[in-house]
């Protein structure tokens, strides 16, 4: 009974370390995109409707949903500064302006960066495809060549055969 329960502790205590060496998680390696990678694929800002424009606007008193419109329709881009937010605030452009010019432009910047990352993605997903096809032939048919003629039967000589010899079937009696 004694070598019996030592057995089984034995066998449980070397099945649990077998289970606890399993090999660590991989790192993921993050393609990251630099600050020169990333100005060249946002944008550019596209201003058809100047900002002396939206500032005479502003000053005529036309609404702020009106000059949203006029900036819309124009599909103009702006890519402003801290400082010239400030200036075009104090000059009298209302912040629902302002905002709206910002976020549109961030949204702009964000829709080229969402564009490059889905390339890049459908990129590595066609890679990684590749090399699951590759690993499936060598696992499945490790004697791949693409040159290799498969021959079937006993031989030239020998009794009935099927071969494949210049990619024509031939079938001797």
């Amino acid at each position: 009974m004694n070598k019996q329960s030592l057995m089984l502790s034995t066998v449980l205590l070397t099945a649990l370390l077998a289970g606890c060496a399993s090999s660590a998680p991989r790192e993921v390696a993050v393609d990251r995109l630099t600050p020169e990678e990333v100005a060249q694929i946002t944008p550019a800002a596209t201003p058809t409707l100047s900002l002396d424009e939206i500032v005479s606007l502003t000053q005529q008193k036309v609404s702020s949903d009106d000059i949203i419109a006029k900036i819309k329709t124009s599909n103009s881009q702006y890519d402003l500064t801290a400082s010239q937010i400030v200036d075009l605030s104090k000059q009298g452009v209302d912040s629902k302006v302002l905002d709206y010019i910002q976020t549109e432009r961030e949204k702009a910047r964000l829709n080229s960066l969402t564009d490059e990352i889905n390339k890049r993605e459908k990129a590595n997903k066609e890679a990684q495809e590749k090399l699951k096809q590759q690993a499936w032939r060598n696992r499945y048919d490790p004697f791949y060549d693409p040159f290799y003629h498969p021959f079937y039967g006993y031989g030239p000589y020998w009794g009935s055969h099927f071969y494949l010899n210049n990619h024509l079937h031939r079938r001797r009696r």
